[in-house]
């Protein structure tokens, strides 16, 4: 074991963010820590590295082993190149290998036993240097920079000219070269294009040391980690298997406890209904009962709620009216800036209820295109055709098309004047946003909140065609589960670029590749474009026969076949058998229930009955006419008493019936 986190408890004001959190890591595994955003992730990393301290619990790290850590956000104040930096990652094996170089020249003039102790030191040293890989460090640094996205003319960039992105990737890249015992790593992918992340992911799966990650990147997650630590409540929950595994234990899980807490729910209202109808028979043995009844309930350990696993964001996305079949007819597009060509000659179309995802590099123009599709840049040439009824809804990944000096009240009044205060204030709160929050200034909110305020302005737009630049960019992963299910049963048309690859897989029926200033289009999802990509690269780009978008269509494979069928049938004879019995056993049970509830009835009317009676035999026994008649007084009371044995048979019979 190389870490373990045992009971970390961490409170900020009167906020628990982190209770009792315990588990651990082993050396070599690869695990990541999930949750909705501000369920304490990054904060759980800051108290493993030690730059927070825990309210209580202990954090033990494995004897000499070593931690490495890359936080969200890098500022690096540094007045190195990237390749200078770099270095510095590599410095003790540098000064290793100039010891060598050193050793190397002195034996040139060295003999004897001076030779001799040189030779010895110098063995040695190779050996060590052998087995940190001293030899390949210049490869190493070369690689994992342009794996990281950065070119060779960038090697000898300033750091302090670098975007936070830039520094964020230079930071990890220095951390892998390290080499520590385990790596925990707060978002790494935020700031990487799908070749890097896809580089990085090859990286962790080979290394040799253990890797914690925080990440919403489920695609990412699925392919690396084998343990998934849910951080819900508060409480930290382990779950063995990637992420697609964890999804499904999950789900499976709050199944499990959402049905318990419903069943325990309904007992508890059960056992309150028939207290109190024992005491409403007002006599002292059903009054026992009931009060029995009532200590049974005080000592019930009563079940939480589960956390609704899609409770979050209200995304509602319906067209106003449909649009024709050609929603988007793209010819001859070109674009350049300064001596950089983004692209030329890009021919695509879109027709209705497709949903395209345009994906590719970083600065290949992916957002140009959606940019000049909405007019707010204008191409070189070529021309944007847009269909009969198209009414365009646009979600930019700055939020340029949000005013920063307006509350949110006013940006959704003032786009849609129509709303009343209440249907505002309804729209606001389906997207997290309650009490004085709408009165924030948008140029306050952090970059995941004027997120969510777009997506409150585009399912207003009621439009029929969404033009999305990166959705999922500051989303949880639940927010993703949400948006991915309203995009993929919204009855419009969709194009998107995004560099979320199970966001991709998810909802995409179409991919667009932006590649070689060229575009490569491909029938299907993510899973379906890694499987072609490779081939059809090889096989098409840069070829004549392509179609004017790089067009690869047609591909996919259909399951046929007498033994697929004979399965098939086979399948759904059994389905059938077991889909009769518990029907049968459906319908037995639902004959039981409504026989106890009709005896149940039945009893309780004969209560009220006899009840009635006893009360009308006691009104009659203060009647003078009645009790100075001895006979009828002895049959009246002689029928009290034969009620009162009936009513004890039938309350006991009630209180069977009843549980």
């Amino acid at each position: 074991m190389i870490l373990s986190c045992s009971n970390i408890c961490k409170s900020f004001g009167s906020d628990d963010i982190i209770k009792n959190a315990s588990f651990h890591i082993e050396d070599h595994e690869k695990a990541a820590i999930v949750g909705i955003n501000g369920a304490g992730k990054s904060t759980l990393l800051k108290i493993i590295v030690g730059e927070l301290q825990p309210d209580s619990g202990e954090v033990v790290l494995g004897s000499g082993k070593t931690l490495g850590y890359l936080a969200q956000n890098q500022d690096l104040l540094s007045h190195r190149t990237i390749y200078e930096e770099m270095l510095d990652a590599k410095k003790s094996v540098i000064a290793m290998e100039n010891r060598l170089r050193d050793l190397e020249n002195s034996m040139k003039t060295a003999s004897g036993e001076e030779l001799e102790t040189m030779m010895n030191q110098y063995s040695r040293l190779s050996h060590e240097f052998e087995l940190i890989n001293g030899y390949a460090w210049k490869s190493e640094i070369v690689g994992v920079l342009k794996g990281l996205g950065f070119t060779e003319e960038e090697f000898s960039k300033q750091i302090s000219t670098l975007s936070g992105g830039q520094k964020t990737r230079v930071s990890l890249g220095k951390l892998l070269l390290t080499n520590p015992d385990i790596i925990l790593l707060d978002e790494p992918t935020n700031h990487l294009d799908m070749s890097s992340i896809a580089w990085l992911e090859t990286y962790l799966l080979n290394y040799r040391g253990a890797v914690l990650i925080v990440a919403h990147d489920r695609y990412f997650l699925d392919k690396i980690v084998s343990k998934v630590i849910e951080l819900d409540n508060g409480h930290a929950v382990v779950y063995s298997g990637n992420y697609t595994a964890y999804s499904e234990k999950r789900a499976q899980m709050r199944a499990i406890q959402m049905k318990a807490y419903l069943n325990q729910q309904q007992e508890i209202k059960h056992q309150e209904a028939v207290i109190e109808k024992l005491k409403s028979f007002n006599r002292e043995k059903s009054i026992k009962r009931a009060e029995s009844r009532e200590k049974m309930l005080d000592k019930i350990e009563v079940l939480e709620k589960p956390t609704e696993v899609n409770d979050a964001m209200d995304i509602r996305l319906e067209p106003n009216i449909l649009s024709g079949n050609d929603v988007l007819t793209v010819n001859g597009l070109a674009k350049s800036f300064g001596s950089q060509t983004l692209f030329t000659d890009l021919n695509f179309d879109v027709k209705r209820g497709e949903r395209v995802a345009i994906i590719g590099d970083n600065g290949t123009g992916k957002t140009t295109i959606l940019k000049i599709i909405n007019g707010l840049v204008e191409p070189d040439d070529g021309e944007i055709i847009l269909g009969s009824r198209v009414h365009i809804g646009y979600y930019d990944q700055d939020h340029q098309v949000l005013h920063m000096e307006k509350t949110l009240f006013e940006e959704i009044s003032d786009a849609y004047p129509g709303m009343s205060n209440t249907q505002i204030r309804s729209t606001l709160a389906a997207f997290l946003f309650t009490g004085d929050d709408v009165f924030k200034r948008i140029g306050d909110l952090s970059g995941g909140e004027r997120g969510r305020v777009s997506l409150a302005k585009l399912m207003l737009s009621e439009a029929n065609f969404l033009i999305l630049d990166e959705p999922t960019n500051h989303l949880d992963i639940t927010s993703k589960e949400i948006l991915e299910n309203a995009l993929s049963h919204y009855g419009g048309t969709v194009l998107y670029v995004s560099h979320d690859r199970y966001f991709i897989n998810k909802t995409a029926t179409r991919i667009l590749d932006l590649t070689g200033k060229r575009m490569m289009n491909y029938i299907g999802n993510y899973d379906y474009y890694l499987e072609k990509h490779e081939a059809m690269m090889n096989a098409h780009f840069g070829t004549e026969n392509v179609e004017p978008t790089g067009g690869i269509v047609g591909f996919g494979a259909s399951k046929t076949g007498a033994a697929a069928e004979t399965s098939g049938k086979a399948a759904e004879s059994s389905a059938d058998a077991g889909g009769k019995l518990d029907w049968k056993a459906q319908k037995e049970e639902q004959a039981r229930q409504r026989k106890r509830q009709n005896d149940l009835k039945k009893v309780e009317d004969e209560i009220h009955r006899l009840e009635t009676r006893d009360g009308e035999i006691d009104g009659l026994l203060c009647d003078e006419s009645v009790f100075s008649d001895v006979a009828k007084l002895m049959e009246l009371n002689k029928e009290k008493e034969e009620i009162a044995g009936k009513l004890e048979t039938l309350y006991e019979k009630w209180e069977e019936l009843a549980e």
